[in-house]
């Protein structure tokens, strides 16, 4: 994953380079990406790394992944406050016996939000924590869906006290794409609002922000095969335009990110 800030860019990825394991390992460039770093090995463990999501604000990098060195799935954070020069040490941000997972993070100023799926109520379910200091103190874990069937694979962005969520949810009988927002900085937030409605698997969802604008793409097999598609809100989510299909092709168009800079939508 890939957080842009000016002309810095931090990296962070999973690597078996070490030990067999999954590691996690950052890198950045301070000049556009015409030069990079060293590579740096951020978790040191026994356990498994993997799926890193990085977020950066002035100078303070905050970085989330899930580990299982636990006995289960967890998830876990560090920050660097120099720019990734130096890193602090872990912290572990849940503790339960069930699997905590697929976590994602957005940063505003000094306030850090992250969500994530977790199975302890029985069923995966989308979970939601602050920090209000730029990750020296956390909230406690707030349950943001509550159904009996899945709900998955969280994606978050945040401008200024708004906070926007994204997943796939199974509510419907089939995934769908579902979002709710927080307009007081993750205190409170809104009802769930159903996004895409078709037959087939709307899933793997990407959100990005601006004043007024939310963008999201997802993957979609209504047409018989993956398709990458594409909707936005001018109004910070109230209201949602129709769903635009970005790929045309007979093969799978799978995974797809969304990210925003200068009036341009990547």
């Amino acid at each position: 994953t890939i957080a842009c800030l000016g002309q810095v860019l931090h990296v962070v990825w999973e690597d078996n380079r070490s030990d067999n394991n999954l590691e996690l390992f950052y890198k950045r460039s301070t000049d556009d990406g015409v030069t990079w770093g060293t590579d740096t090995r951020l978790t040191i463990n026994n356990a498994t790394s993997v799926q890193p999501s990085v977020a950066a604000s002035d100078s303070v990098v905050h970085i989330v992944w899930q580990e299982n060195r636990d006995g289960n799935w967890e998830v876990y954070y560090k920050r660097s406050t120099d720019i990734g020069n130096s890193w602090s040490n872990d912290v572990r941000l849940t503790s339960n016996s069930s699997t905590s997972a697929y976590p994602t993070v957005t940063v505003f100023n000094s306030q850090v939000h992250i969500v994530w799926y977790d199975v302890r109520d029985g069923n995966p379910e989308i979970y939601y924590k602050r920090s209000t200091d730029n990750g020296l103190s956390w909230s406690s874990d707030y349950r943001l869906t509550n159904n009996s069937v899945e709900s998955y694979y969280a994606t978050i962005s945040v401008t200024g006290s708004i906070v926007h969520v994204i997943w796939e949810d199974m509510r419907d009988g089939n995934y769908e794409i579902y979002y709710k927002r927080s307009t007081d900085a993750g205190l409170n937030w809104s009802a769930d609002a159903r996004l895409t409605n078709n037959s087939s698997a709307s899933q793997f969802s990407s959100i990005v922000s601006t004043v007024s604008c939310v963008h999201i793409v997802w993957q979609d097999n209504r047409d018989g095969n993956w398709e990458t598609y594409y909707k936005q809100s001018t109004n910070s989510g109230s209201d949602w335009n129709n769903d635009v299909r970005l790929t045309n092709n007979s093969s799978a168009s799978v995974n797809p990110s969304v990210s925003y800079s200068l009036n341009a939508v990547f």
